[in-house]
């Protein structure tokens, strides 16, 4: 990637990084803190889980519509706001004496950190990809994704420690305090101009990428179960440490991401998304059958490897398809495919783990792969007609 590209994308990338550690955080205590300290079951801690990506889901087309009519600095700003004020209510679930408004208070926390993360994720997308440029746009979200599971992963091992030294009270204080340093950073970055013209219905730039859109809703089911119920994985087992195996997953992730993020950009999206669907199907059904916490770490590992490209492949076919005008609406809609795989992956995963046992959740994340590499390959099919 060129030198000034670099430079224009860092900013952003830092900014989301900070935002999304609200994200990744809390990732491995949450499941356990509904669980443990709250006492519900292996559903609703999907449910829980599910429900920021949910509520993320719900607003993309706001964020895509308010990126492109009010400009997409001050929604990035708005969103790194909501997401810290999803912290308070963290900390409010603490202090109360039953569990259901423990639960209660919790999910609404989750909902408004949903809320925010539509908000910055879109914009900051939308921002950055103006910045460098369309030809340059799976650049841009390859540096977008190594910033947010960057975030999930050293946030995951952060809020272990955290966690340790100041129990579930000092991870929800984290959580207000990043997002503020996310938001600083936007406010020092240029704003840029919208783009004048018609612009489609919501409608009907869904109908013009949803091959893409389903694609990614069936890859990110996997990344989903992982972040549900990868820590109760462990603790099933007897295993230790998961946050280190989410430590794996951000590695390999990244570091692929930032040996190849110009792949899709070169070779085609269509082709690199195959290959990385095979990958992280191949790791799904490893950490199902992971007999030791190294397989399952390895199994992780792969997974993370195999994701990795999957989203700026894929965003690269899709923004092919939609005009300037209306590439803040395309990027909420594409993104908000990823919330629904992601907040759909928790409670289908909950219901197969309390069906058929925890392994079996991450074999149906696998499957879910191979299909999306199904659709995938169709659609490859349907161009060479």
């Amino acid at each position: 990637m060129p030198t000034s590209a670099v430079t224009a994308l860092l900013p952003f990338s830092l900014s989301v990084f900070m935002g999304f550690l609200a994200i990744g955080v809390p990732l491995p205590v949450l499941p356990l803190e509904v669980q443990d300290s709250l006492g519900f079951g292996t559903v609703v801690v999907g449910l829980v889980i599910g429900s920021q990506s949910l509520a993320t889901l719900l607003t993309r087309q706001y964020a895509g519509r308010l990126c492109d009519r009010r400009g997409t600095k001050p929604t990035a700003i708005a969103g790194f706001c909501a997401a810290s004020l999803a912290g308070l209510f963290y900390l409010a679930s603490t202090v109360v004496i039953s569990p259901d408004l423990g639960l209660a208070i919790l999910v609404a926390g989750r909902l408004i950190l949903g809320v925010g993360e539509s908000l910055f994720i879109t914009a900051t997308a939308a921002w950055s990809i103006a910045r460098v440029g369309p030809e340059n746009a799976g650049r841009a979200l390859a540096w977008q994704g190594i910033a947010m599971y960057g975030a999930m992963a050293s946030g995951a091992a952060l809020g272990g420690a955290i966690e340790a030294v100041g129990g579930f009270d000092a991870v929800a204080g984290s959580v207000v305090i990043f997002p503020l340093l996310g938001a600083a950073l936007a406010w020092r970055l240029a704003a840029v101009a919208g783009v004048a013209g018609t612009r489609l219905s919501f409608l009907r730039v869904v109908r013009t990428i949803w091959r893409q859109g389903v694609a990614l809703s069936l890859a990110t089911s996997g990344f989903g179960t992982i972040a549900a119920f990868l820590a109760l994985r462990y603790q099933a087992a007897g295993w230790r440490d998961p946050g280190l195996a989410l430590l794996a997953f951000g590695a390999t992730y990244v570091g692929v991401r930032l040996v190849f993020s110009g792949l899709p950009d070169r070779a085609g999206g269509v082709r690199v998304a195959l290959v990385c669907l095979l990958i992280e199907a191949a790791g799904e059904v490893l950490i199902w059958r992971a007999g030791t916490p190294g397989e399952a770490l390895a199994g992780v590992a792969l997974t993370g490897l195999g994701y990795s490209l999957v989203f700026p492949s894929l965003g690269v076919e899709a923004m092919r398809l939609v005009r300037p005008q209306d590439r803040g609406l395309a990027i909420g809609a594409f993104l908000g495919c990823f919330d629904l795989g992601l907040g759909a992956a928790g409670p289908i995963a909950g219901v197969v783990a309390a069906g058929f046992g925890l392994p079996a959740a991450f074999l149906a994340g696998a499957l879910a792969a191979l299909v999306s590499g199904s659709l995938v390959l169709l659609g490859m099919s349907k161009n060479k007609k």
